[in-house]
């Protein structure tokens, strides 16, 4: 059974006093100028409290000035493209959290996205505290509501629909042990470091379902949990864009299904040809001090 918590059950001054590893919040940023100063802000609250070690903004080179106002908000901001650059081009969101590993200082690595218009400091004590409290635990995933905006309205729900539409109904059929998760799409993120460094990183939006099974493929349903993390609000994207990440998302479990050996519908895609054209990074720990280029393979 998959432990679920409330990101109440963790107060910070409690994480913060009990905590014995150090910890990294790894922001991933692409054009995110207008709620990344507001983020960071609120993870520098964390910091003074004795929580957070390091904030990494990760930013895709914006060009709306999202790495400056990052760094005076407080954050160390790398370029992602200067970070393992051995390995050829960036590849995507799922690529940039690969090659932070990196620049990541912490025992406990923190994932959250950069474009959250209502974040706040609660999603990382939420992620955090599963990890803090039991140290049988190894991943921690959020959840929320998804309130839907559109113009001047808004309604409760509606969003996520790629979650509901297309990742739900694939880990229904494909690997329902994981059914129990309310967000497997969720950005928002934490692990033990030398797990993240285990596994395989899918370099584009296939990141997280493909890291979520391969995780549950480690450590069991017993070494994970999930967190309500209140709501989430970000921009919406169009339909066409949801297609194309609707494709990754089903390519991306595709090839981690048969990378595992499991059957259902990882075979069939694999069948049609989809899988192959997928980009996955190695295990972080696999490489060497000058890695091979590797961007045009898969791990």
């Amino acid at each position: 059974m998959l432990d679920t918590f409330e990101h109440t059950d963790f107060p910070v001054t409690g994480l913060a006093a009990d905590r014995t590893d150090s910890v990294t919040v790894v922001i991933p940023t692409r054009e995110t100028a207008g709620t990344i100063a507001h983020t960071v802000a609120e993870l520098k609250v964390l910091e003074d409290l004795g929580l957070v070690d390091q904030i990494l903004v990760v930013d895709a080179d914006s060009s709306d000035g999202t790495a400056a106002a990052a760094r005076d908000a407080g954050a160390e901001v790398v370029s992602e493209s200067s970070l393992i650059p051995s390995v050829g081009p960036v590849r995507g969101k799922g690529d940039a959290m690969w090659r932070a590993l990196k620049a990541v200082t912490g025992d406990l690595v923190v994932y959250v996205d950069g474009d959250v218009a209502d974040f706040g400091r609660h999603y990382v004590t939420g992620l955090l505290g599963p990890l803090v409290t039991d140290p049988s635990k190894a991943f921690v995933k959020g959840y929320y509501r998804r309130p839907f905006r559109q113009h001047e309205s808004e309604s409760p729900v509606g969003g996520g629909r790629v979650t509901e539409l297309t990742a739900k109904p694939l880990i229904s059929r494909c690997v329902p042990e994981l059914i129990a998760f309310e967000q497997p799409l969720a950005g928002e993120v934490a692990a033990r470091r030398e797990l993240l460094e285990d596994i395989p990183f899918h370099t584009g939006y296939g990141v997280e379902i493909a890291m979520l099974v391969e995780v549950w493929d480690r450590v069991g349903l017993e070494g994970m949990a999930q967190v309500g993390l209140g709501t989430k609000r970000n921009a919406h994207q169009s339909l066409a864009s949801l297609n194309g990440m609707s494709n990754q998302v089903l390519a991306g479990l595709a090839e981690t299904l048969d990378r595992l050996d499991r059957d259902g519908l990882g075979r069939i895609i694999a069948a049609e040809g989809t899988s192959s054209t997928q980009v996955v990074r190695p295990p972080f720990a696999r490489l060497s001090a000058s890695p091979a280029r590797q961007d045009d393979s898969t791990a």
